[in-house]
Formats: structure tokens, sequence, C-alpha cells
């Protein structure tokens, strides 16, 4: 399902709403009174002369006691956070309303003892000028207040989010990218006002729901772009820390663990490099825009320059991605490296395996330009024993990649047909919208940080997967990502009920000349996997929506660019070749009009055997039976690719 943003008009009737109210609510009172007027009896004539002084006086003490509720700087009970807005309808709303937005609110009983503990820990020795406070209620000010009575404390005030401000707002399943009907523009959150005066401190308590996603609340999130927007908004040189009481960790990407000073229980104390915090507060505050925005066909850098430039810390960045437990992928990963070069790409290329490659697998690995890192697996305690996704956290290894700052993870099934450098200027974590809210990690930014690796691990039994997969965890933990154009991560498929004029516009970008696309992500049986003579997922029903012979053809004239001496790694074994045969024969039984079945295959591999049983044809006699058939024929290992033959590449 998909959907679009638009401008609603409805945060704008927010602000208006409530002086409406009251307006026509006094204007019902007056027609009221005309329609009705009050009667005095001849009797009551002696009193008539002391009630326009007892009205004066009334209407005085109730102008007054208006007056003053309205201009209080803090307005909270004991049990809700203290809060005002910085606009006089916010207020209004709120003390007419009920006070404090409950999403707000959080519950959790604060340890001082904690608290003291962790500024003590404080790296600088200067005394603090200024605290701020957001988000605590009465007592907990009072508490600070004489926790610290020598430092000036100032009570934060900010306006709760809109009523219909949602996570799905923030992270639509889709925007219009290009602008074709309208331009993406995200729901806004009121921001912290400047208290005028120096903070050293900020201080937040943040809500932690117990049920569902904790972290995929806005409330939540923006507590956080609210003090981190106020923090960066620090002149000067002075550090400036912020405090976050709760007992759920803070965003981990926004607030990083590198900039984590101290921790004690629910404290947690930051003191963030306040100029990569200044560029972090001004991305969109979900993806529901842009946070590298699309031109045309071309990534937007200023007015004057269409085309992304981007230079950076050469040696501090590299494209990385993994293989583990199996093979299949190595040509894949040959064929990746040999379309990053072929961008212009020199940044380095890294790659993690484990022990299942082999040593022939991995000099051709090298041979393609990887630096190889050998890695023990991740297993996914949620997997079931053998399952595909038993393996799949290995994937958290990346973040232990610390010998670099940025890493532009890609997966092994994919072409980079256009230079994609400039992603390294952007944050952790950036990658292009899945399903609903969750983003693609096919394609993705990521900074390594031991400590970040460790977060991942330390909830591996916390956190469910809804794909049981890598993808579906990394959502759980970085719920503030970044969209990028889905030109950087497109993937190869047609969804089910396309029309045939949105077929034809992928068709035309998959071979566009000179490429359109920056990357294209190939989904379903792959095309090393198939012979190259056609795409061959037209051959099987359920992987149709996958078949494109243009982005097929892409694929293999990457391949042949590739030297002789890697072309190998790209042989197909006899079970393979006996498993295509038994598609296509079932693709001629059943008549798919594609009619890719007719066509005569030339691929020169069906004569090239890498195995100890090359008879792939007489295997489709008793195909599908549970016999020996069933499990993989012994692949001869060639001796590794000599160091002379990688001296002549």
């Amino acid at each position: 399902m998909r959907g679009a943003m638009g401008t609603s008009p409805h945060a704008v009737e927010a602000r208006h709403r409530l002086s409406a109210s009251i307006e026509d609510i006094y204007k019902r009172r007056t027609n009221k009174s005309k329609a009705k007027p009050f009667h005095i009896s001849f009797q009551e004539k002696s009193s008539r002369c002391k009630l326009p002084l007892l009205k004066f006086v009334l209407l005085i003490i109730v102008s007054g006691t208006f007056v003053t509720l309205l201009y209080s700087p803090e307005v909270y009970n004991n049990n809700q956070p203290a809060h005002a807005g910085s606009t006089r309808p916010s207020f209004v709303n709120s003390w007419i309303w009920g006070g404090s937005d409950p999403r707000y609110i959080s519950n959790l009983d604060i340890d001082w003892d904690d608290i003291m503990e962790v500024l003590e820990k404080s790296t600088d020795n200067n005394e603090n000028q200024g605290i701020g406070l957001l988000n605590f209620n009465e007592n907990e000010i009072n508490h600070w207040k004489q926790l610290i009575p020598d430092v000036k404390t100032v009570v934060l005030h900010l306006d709760y989010a809109a009523k219909n401000v949602t996570w799905d707002s923030l992270y639509p399943e889709w925007i219009d990218e290009e602008e074709e009907s309208e331009v993406p523009i995200c729901p806004s959150l009121p921001r912290l006002k400047a208290p005028g005066i120096r903070l050293d401190l900020i201080a937040v308590k943040l809500p932690c729901r117990n049920e569902g996603n904790w972290s995929r609340d806005v409330a939540r999130l923006h507590l956080q772009l609210a003090a981190a927007g106020l923090a960066a908004s620090a002149k000067g040189f002075y550090p400036v820390h912020l405090l976050f009481v709760t007992s759920c960790f803070p965003i981990p990407n926004l607030f990083t663990c590198k900039d984590l000073v101290a921790r004690e229980g629910n404290a947690w104390l930051y003191k963030p490099h306040l100029n990569a915090l200044r560029e972090k507060v001004q991305l969109p505050v979900g993806s529901c825009e842009l946070a590298l925005p699309l031109r045309g066909n071309e990534i937007y850098c200023n007015p004057g320059n269409t085309e992304m430039v981007y230079t950076g810390q050469v040696h501090r960045e590299a494209y990385a991605t993994i293989l583990h437990s199996a093979h299949v992928y190595v040509c894949g990963a040959i064929a990746a490296a040999q379309s990053i070069r072929m961008s212009g790409s020199t940044r380095d290329l890294v790659i993690l395996v484990d022990k299942t490659i082999s040593r022939y697998h991995r000099s051709g690995l090298e041979a393609a330009g990887w630096k190889i890192r050998i890695i023990q697996r991740i297993r996914n305690p949620k997997a079931e024993k053998d399952a595909y996704n038993e393996w799949n956290y290995s994937k958290f290894r990346l973040w232990q990649l610390t010998d670099y700052d940025r890493i532009i993870f890609i997966d092994a099934d994919l072409l980079i047909l256009r230079n994609i450098d400039f992603l390294f200027k952007m944050p952790q974590i950036s990658a292009t919208g899945n399903n609903g809210t969750l983003f693609n990690s096919g394609v993705m930014v990521i900074e390594p940080s031991n400590c970040t690796f460790q977060l991942l691990m330390d909830h591996i039994n916390e956190f469910e997967s809804y794909n049981g997969g890598d993808q579906g965890y990394l959502n759980e933990v970085f719920t503030w990502w970044h969209r990028i154009p889905k030109h950087m991560n497109f993937l190869k498929n047609f969804w089910i009920g396309d029309e045939e004029e949105v077929k034809q516009m992928k068709t035309r970008l998959f071979g566009a000349e000179p490429p359109v696309l920056y990357v294209l992500h190939y989904l379903g049986v792959k095309p090393w996997l198939c012979f190259r003579d056609y795409d061959c997922n037209w051959n099987v029903d359920i992987f149709q929506e996958f078949a494109s012979d243009v982005a097929h053809e892409k694929w293999w004239k990457v391949h042949d660019a590739m030297p002789m001496l890697l072309q190998q790694f790209c042989l197909l074994q006899s079970k393979q070749k006996a498993q295509l045969e038994w598609d296509r024969r079932q693709a001629e039984i059943a008549n798919y009009t594609d009619g890719h079945w007719r066509i005569k295959v030339k691929d020169q591999r069906l004569k090239k055997c890498i195995d100890t049983y090359c008879s792939w044809k007489s295997m489709l006699k008793h195909w599908g039976e549970t016999n020996w058939t069933d499990e993989d024929p012994f692949t001869l290992t060639p001796p590794a690719i000599s160091r002379a033959s990688l001296s002549r590449m």
C-alpha cells in the first residue's frame, strides 16, 4: 500500500480553532442575552443602584485571575510535566482542555543519586552557569533546585506536537520524490525558544512506553530533537551537556554512544560534538522529505550545481559488503566491485567473510579489489537451525570497521551505475524507504563504532525483527533514519497491479544510457545464476515480478568488462544448470505467454563443468525426488589465484 504526503490544513486550523471557539461562545451568549433579557422586578428597584458597582468588582476579579493564569511562567501539577506554550492559543488550549499531553508524561521514578553520580563524571571542571529542565513535573523541578541550589535553573517550555502528527505521518511509506504532483512536506514539530542565558546542561525526562516499539513515539522523538536543537543553537565554544532520564536508550544516531560521558541506571549524560549536532538538526524530522533532494534525475546540491560533488576523507571512507555461510554470492560481489570502479570511485572496498568462504573464493574477491576481513559469524537467536536467516546478524560486524568513519554498505546483488561517493557525507542511517515506516538496508550509510556494535548485541534477544532478518532488527534500533532517493537503491521488480505505463517507465530506467539510476538492486533469481540469454525469473510464476531482460543484460555488460580471470567465479554448478532446465520445461508445460522458454540457450557456461559430477541432464530424470540429486554434488576448489596473477591484473 502506498500513501502520499500532502500539505494538510489541519496544522493551521489547530492554531485558530481555540480563538474561534471562544468567539463563538461569546456570540452565542450575547445572542442569548438579547433573546432573553435579564428582568428586574419593580420591587428590586431599591437594590438596582448597587448592581453596577458589584458587576464592576466581579469583572476586575475575574479579569485579574485570567490574566494571572494566562501569563504565569509555569503551569503544571505535581504529576504532570511543567509546560507552557510559546504562543497564547497553544497555552490556552492546554489550560482549558486539561493541561499536559499524556503522550509526553513519564511516570519513571528518578534516582537522584544516579543523577548526581553522572554529573560528577562530567569531564569539564567549570561550574555550570545554567541548567535547562524539560518535561519534569513540579516536584522534580523543586528537587533539581535543591540538588544544585547555586546554579540558575530554567524551566524550558515546549509546545506539544499536534494530535494529527503520528509516526506514520513522519515516516510515510511513499512520497513523491520527483515532485511530479506535490512537494513532500514534513509535519512541523515545535521548537524550544532559547531562554536568553547560557545553558551548560539541558536535562530532559523522556517517556518510554512498555508496549510495542517504544522508540516509534512522536513525543519521545520531539523532546530529543527539541533538546538537540537548543544545544546546537549555543553560541561560542563552551561545551553543552545533555542529560536524559529514561529507562530506554536515547536515539543512538542522534546522540551517539561515542558522546556518552556517563550512564548510571536511567541517567544518560552526553557531551555531543556541536557541529555534528547542528548538521543533524537541519535534517527533515522523518522520512516525510528527502534528506538528499532530487531534481530531475540529478542529486541536488545547490542552485548553481545540480550534480553533487564530494571529496571527503578518502582514506576514512569505504564501501563494504558481507558474505557468510555460502559462496553463491561471490560472483555478485566481484561484479559489484567492478561496477564501483567503473563508476569512478577510488574508495576502499571491504568485504567481511567467514571461514565457510574458501581460500579460492577469497582470492577471487581480493583480485576484484575487496580487502578481506575474516569474521566470526553472529547467530540470530530467534532463527531456526539451518534456516536462511540463522547467521544474518553477522552484518552487525560492519560497525566494528572502526578504521573508517563512514561506510556505505551494499548488498552483493546490486550494481553501482553512477558514482555515489557523495553519500559518504550523509549521516547514519541514510537509506531508501522500504514498506511501511521502514528503511531498506540494501544500501545504507553507517558510522562504525564499537559501542554501537555492543548496543546491537545487547538487545539481540529483546527486539523482534519483522522479517526475521537483520533488516528488521536494524529498523527496531534505528527508528530515526533519513530518506535518500530510491534511485540510490532501485529495486528490480514490478509490483503486482502496476500499470503498463509504469512498467515501461521502469524498463527505460533499467536500460538508460547514460544511466539515470545510481544503483540497481537485483531481486529474485540473480543474473549470474541464470543463463545469460534471458532473465530466468520469467520461467517461475512466483518470480515473474522480478523479471526484466533489459536489467539482466545490464548486469552481463558489467560481467563482460571483468578480467577473464574473474569471470571463472561466475560459472554454473551442474545442479544449477539442471534447475534452470527444469524451470524452463515447467514454463513450457504451463505455456507461459511471455515465451522465454522457447529461446534456445547459447550460454557458453553450459559447456564448462566445475563439479565432479558433470552430467547435469541426467539429474532431470529424478528431479524433485528425495534422492542424491537433492544434495549438492562436490564442487571442485581450484587453487587460489596467485599473487603473480593479481599483479598482472
